[in-house]
């Protein structure tokens, strides 16, 4: 009975020391399928999703989504710390709970609390270790407990660092492409304005956040759970936006540089097919066409009436149809894995950016458009 209460606490420290060192030391995802934190995640996070259909409100549902992440982070140190805890117990139970206390009787319970006083470092001196083997296995434990809690100090803001730079840029989209995003109005924005020379900038930026993304959200996977301030923002909406604007540009755009482009949408595209293969979000074919041809139709329209150098034809479309199977697929499998929504490629008639809008009251959309010089028609229909 010791042998197998000493082998059993030797395997739980032992699995979760390599699972924490991999989630957090480890600079690169770990490629093992059956990890502590891996089913930890896929577990919480559908029985989390369960309960949010049962949600009707969109703003609350997607307010219950938005804790997950942070919540699901403390959850998991905490049961990390729960059974280093109880394989410390079971190697001091195997040891004939060799300790002697000063209140309650030698047994597991009491192995369990000298083990967490010991690995918390309290150090309350009413149950203490009498053997060798005991005293050594207490030092171990507390040396251990003290190096746990420094990592996990260390840990969070590396975390909230990586979520801050990420929301930086998907907030500065907002200006730019309208909340939610779409590529019609980002496209649009710089054709009005005559700034189309700005998007070989504008992308290499987004080259660079691309791969921001997928080197932290690889590194550490919570952080795709974590949602942006605004309902109507995300990391993968932003992703996506891009994706389709690098798409339209090298597929029906003349006279725009179409290189910087393509380096946007190479690495946007890896960085959500490595992200699908990590949450196992298979990509499907058979998926809902984001672009159908009368909205194709449309988009073209509203391009050429703000200006911008648009060349459509038949191999034009192909074009641009062959890109967007290159990432869509991938992307749609992403949105039903998190339960978050994919952008438009047209702008919404309706559409007010964050930018205009307060918690004390709504501006004019017609009015702080004009002002900035960013008035146009909101859709395809209104340039006729």
């Amino acid at each position: 009975m010791a042998f197998l209460a000493a082998l059993a606490g030797a395997v739980l420290i032992a699995l979760v020391l390599i699972d924490a060192f991999e989630a957090i030391v480890l600079p690169r995802r770990a490629t093992r399928r059956y990890r502590f934190s891996r089913v930890f995640y896929i577990s919480s996070w559908n029985a989390w999703s369960f309960a949010a259909r049962r949600i009707r409100s969109p703003k609350s549902r997607d307010a219950y989504f938005s804790v997950f992440g942070p919540f699901s982070l403390l959850l998991l140190l905490g049961l990390w710390a729960l059974a280093l805890i109880v394989g410390f117990a079971l190697l001091q139970s195997a040891l004939g709970s060799s300790v002697s206390p000063s209140a309650p009787p030698p047994g597991f319970l009491t192995d369990l609390y000298f083990s967490g006083t010991t690995f918390f470092t309290l150090g309350f001196g009413d149950v203490v270790p009498v053997s060798l083997p005991a005293r050594a296995l207490a030092v171990a434990e507390a040396g251990m407990g003290f190096g746990f809690l420094a990592v996990i100090i260390g840990y969070l803001p590396v975390i909230y660092s990586a979520f801050s730079r990420r929301e930086l840029a998907i907030t500065l989209l907002d200006s730019r492409a309208g909340s939610p995003p779409s590529a019609g109005e980002l496209l649009r924005r710089f054709a009005q304005r005559r700034q189309l020379a700005l998007l070989d900038p504008f992308f290499s930026q987004w080259e660079q956040w691309a791969a921001e993304l997928l080197e932290s959200h690889l590194s550490y996977p919570v952080l795709a759970y974590y949602r942006s301030q605004h309902d109507n923002q995300s990391w993968l909406a932003s992703v996506t936006a891009v994706l389709d604007s690098c798409s339209l540009v090298l597929a029906g755009i003349v006279d725009v540089p179409s290189w910087q482009a393509s380096l946007t949408f190479a690495i946007a595209r890896h960085a959500v097919v490595d992200l699908a293969q990590v949450f196992f979000a298979k990509p499907s074919q058979s998926c809902p066409s984001r672009l159908p041809p009368e909205d194709l139709a449309r988009l073209r329209d509203l391009l050429q009436s703000a200006s911008a150098p648009v060349r459509w034809c038949d191999d034009s479309a192909s074009r641009l149809q062959e890109l967007r199977d290159l990432y869509e697929p991938y992307v749609s499998s992403l949105a039903r894995r998190f339960h978050l929504t994919l952008p438009h490629w047209l702008p919404s008639d309706r559409q007010v950016s964050n930018w205009q809008t307060s918690a004390w009251g709504r501006a004019s959309q017609h009015a702080s458009q004009t002002a900035l010089g960013l008035s146009s028609p909101t859709s395809a229909d209104d340039v006729h």
